[in-house]
């Protein structure tokens, strides 16, 4: 899916964007419904981002290949684009979020020792978070890294005073990818969010990390939140 996306984006203003040393500024999620593959199936596919002109830019080619009749290969599978819809994510009040892909948390070796992590996990550089720490190391890193992208995408200081109130661990995920020919494996976790009063700044990075991704690796996927209504 990246890969497909970087196509996308090859020949435009962004086309330099797969060899930045930076956030990328996108996500997206799997493909839905899941379940086996059958010729003729129709499935859906969202693509994220907070900048506007990028979305705009994936959505024009996308529409080019529809009125085209365009095939893409993702994968060994080759897609039609039928239709492309803009979406626009409004953040109220009692708010609930699952995550779609897995969360992606690394703890550096620095805080090994401040977070109490278990010496069979660490490792050098980093260790991912697992469910056999402590949750704290998860939302400290979780709320450091979704401030960051904001300050440096936005270019402006936002202060937040703890945005995670209420989150479940649902369970654990270990996702294997190829990149630039080598396998390599993330570990990751699936989360259910709560939300109740959020103040003007709360939801200005909630909805920043909807369209950004939470956590790490978001250009690979991970971390792509949706929005859970009626409590379901």
């Amino acid at each position: 899916m990246q890969g497909f996306i970087y196509n996308i984006i090859r020949d435009t203003r962004y086309g330099v964007l797969h060899n930045k040393k930076t956030y990328k500024y996108f996500c997206f999620s799997n493909i839905f419904p899941i379940g086996d593959f059958h010729q003729g199936d129709k499935r859906n596919l969202l693509i994220s981002s907070p900048d506007r002109v990028f979305l705009k830019i994936i959505e024009e080619k996308l529409l080019s290949f529809s009125e085209s009749k365009t095939p893409i290969k993702i994968g060994e599978m080759i897609f039609y684009v039928e239709d492309v819809t803009p979406l626009e994510i409004k953040i109220k009040d009692n708010l609930n979020l699952i995550t779609a892909t897995p969360i992606i948390v690394r703890i550096p070796e620095s805080k090994y020792e401040e977070y109490k992590i278990p010496i069979r996990f660490r490792k050098k550089r980093y260790a991912y978070w697992r469910p056999e720490h402590q949750v704290y190391p998860f939302i400290k890193q979780l709320e450091d890294n979704l401030v960051k992208k904001y300050k440096q995408f936005y270019k402006k200081d936002i202060n937040i005073d703890g945005l995670l109130e209420d989150l479940k661990f649902i369970k654990s995920v270990s996702n294997k990818v190829v990149i630039d020919g080598i396998e390599r494996i993330f570990i990751g976790s699936i989360w259910k969010f709560s939300f109740g009063f959020l103040n003007s700044k709360k939801k200005k990075l909630l909805k920043f990390g909807l369209d950004c991704g939470f956590g790490e690796r978001n250009s690979l996927g991970f971390g792509f939140v949706n929005q859970v209504f009626n409590d379901e």
